[in-house]
């Protein structure tokens, strides 16, 4: 329970330093109303979403409209388990952890298609044409960039390569540190790549319907997966934490080690989003196909070769 409140509680924070990130980038404020320097306005929007009358239109299948917001928060919060953003270790590890966090995320996506195609309107249905789009072309590259860490380290276990301290943002591990972020800023719909979302285009396209609570869940499980790609980035690229146990220091040293490293994830894919407009479809799809999977099947083959 405890691990669960202070996921929900770092989800918060992170969407809180995103907006101030990107305001700042943009010259703008920023949330500063709500709480010290706007801190508590992702905890206030949540329960403003979830004071807020549930619609399900006509025409909705509504046994998978009420079920997808459900279900995806059920599976992130179970995949970022795996992470070990409290101290030596996560929640639950195990051998092929790494897999299994990355099926989780495939699930997911499957999930916001499912929730996009049980809505009555065409823009949802767009947007989750759109976000299957996403899956075939990102999901492959970010798969294979995660499984060549594990198999260069020697271990498919998450907090046993996290453990292992070892920065891997040189060489050859830099472009699969590249290819990660990219298709981490893909995954969360996050510009360049909002296209599933698009505002100004499908009107928040496979969320369109969803309001009141399920839309609450739905932002929240957004925030959750934030959490959950940014501690992949640190715990499989730049060193989750020390080598050792640290005898009942764990949570007082590790874990903000491991949180300013998030931060710094963060950093890097807000400054993309705030320097890039929205892709087309066709550009979209070029980048995954075109340039991050071959990426990453390089990156894949020079890394076991070197193992």
């Amino acid at each position: 329970m405890a691990y669960l409140l202070y996921t929900l509680l770092l989800a918060l924070l992170l969407e809180w330093f995103d907006r101030k990130l990107i305001a700042k980038f943009q010259n703008r404020v920023g949330p500063h109303y709500t709480g010290p320097a706007g801190i508590l306005q992702p905890l206030a929007d949540v329960l403003k979403l979830l004071s807020k009358e549930s619609v399900v239109p006509e025409g909705t299948d509504r046994l998978m409209f009420t079920l997808s917001p459900l279900l995806a928060f059920t599976i992130i919060c179970t995949a970022t388990a795996f992470v070990p953003l409290l101290g030596y270790r996560g929640l639950v590890s195990l051998e092929g952890d790494v897999i299994l966090v990355l099926a989780l995320l495939t699930l997911y996506l499957l999930v916001i298609y499912t929730a996009g195609a049980s809505s009555s309107s065409r823009f949802s249905l767009i947007g989750a044409t759109r976000a299957a789009l996403m899956l075939l072309g990102f999901e492959i590259p970010l798969m294979l960039s995660c499984l060549s860490v594990a198999a260069s380290s020697g271990s498919f276990r998450i907090s046993e390569i996290a453990a292992k301290a070892q920065p891997r943002l040189l060489g050859i591990h830099a472009l699969g540190f590249l290819v990660y972020l990219v298709a981490a800023q893909a995954e969360l719909d996050r510009q360049p790549f909002d296209i599933p979302e698009a505002e100004t285009e499908i009107v928040s396209g496979w969320l369109v319907e969803y309001s009141g609570w399920r839309l609450a869940i739905f932002r929240l499980s957004k925030d959750i997966e934030l959490v959950l790609l940014t501690g992949l980035a640190v715990a499989l690229f730049i060193g989750g934490g020390p080598n050792v146990p640290l005898q009942g220091f764990e949570l007082a040293i590790a874990t903000p080690v491991f949180l300013i490293k998030q931060l710094l994830v963060v950093f890097i894919l807000s400054l993309i989003r705030a320097s890039f407009g929205r892709l087309r479809i066709d550009q979209f799809i070029g980048v995954g196909w075109r340039a991050l999977i071959p990426a990453s099947f390089l990156y894949l083959v020079i890394a076991a070769l070197v193992a």
